[in-house]
């Protein structure tokens, strides 16, 4: 019996791990707003490629306790407020600068995942006006995606993003890339952490990179001995 015990513990937090590193955050928003218009920024958690976004009540752990932030074009961070939804969390914000906004989320999870440390990540960008170039110093997330100049990309046309951890290029690592069409591929990073892809839809995608480490220490009284990070970004492609 004590053996049955065992072995049904051991199944339910494999159970637990592997639906948290299965799901992730990503925000959804328009890649382009306006001058002193109220632009909507939405949260949520679940699988992108599957277009499964899960109910508030099933998100892991305590992820719904979110920080949702923003950082204008000359650097200044404010959080938003990221009121509930039934399967997401909205929030807005009025642009009042011209240049690229950057929006992050980055949570570490409360709960272990068996003995893993979980942190989900996710970031977004909004273009106002003409200038579309990032200042990826910004994002200050641990992992994150980006591209160089935010923009509606287009289809048939070659994308390029960058991916980095701890500020240098997350290098020859698998970065997953899903369409709306339900269409996935990993795409490798090279040793400058650049990936480049060619979107075949219309629509939103959402690119994830995530990294993980045999590493020990202690998150919140709880002994961990593995982390796993995983970021998300969303684009258009028109």
């Amino acid at each position: 019996m004590k053996t049955l015990k065992f072995t049904l513990l051991v199944g339910l937090c494999f159970f637990v791990s592997v639906q948290a590193k299965a799901h992730a955050l990503w925000i959804e928003t328009a890649s382009q707003g306006k001058l002193g218009v109220a632009h909507d920024v939405k949260i949520f958690y679940g699988e992108f490629a599957l277009n499964e976004r899960d109910a508030l009540e099933k998100w892991y752990s305590d992820v719904r306790d979110f920080t949702l932030w923003i950082v204008a074009p000359d650097g200044k961070k404010s959080q938003l407020k990221a009121v509930p939804e039934q399967a997401y969390y909205s929030g807005s914000f009025t642009p009042e600068k011209e240049g690229v906004y950057t929006l992050m989320v980055s949570h570490e999870a409360a709960d272990l995942g068996g003995t893993t440390k979980y942190h989900f990540i996710s970031s977004a960008y909004v273009s106002v006006g003409k200038s579309n170039k990032v200042d990826a110093n910004l994002n200050d997330n641990a992992l994150k995606l980006y591209a160089d100049n935010h923009q509606v990309f287009a289809k048939n046309k070659p994308v390029k993003l960058f991916a980095y951890l701890n500020g240098k290029p997350l290098a020859n690592k698998p970065v997953n890339v899903a369409s709306p069409e339900g269409w996935s591929k990993e795409v490798m990073t090279d040793e400058n952490g650049m990936l480049s892809f060619q979107p075949l839809w219309s629509g939103r995608y959402v690119a994830e990179a995530q990294n993980f480490e045999k590493v020990g220490g202690n998150h919140k009284g709880k002994d961990f001995d593995a982390a796993w990070i995983g970021s998300t970004f969303s684009f258009e492609v028109k």
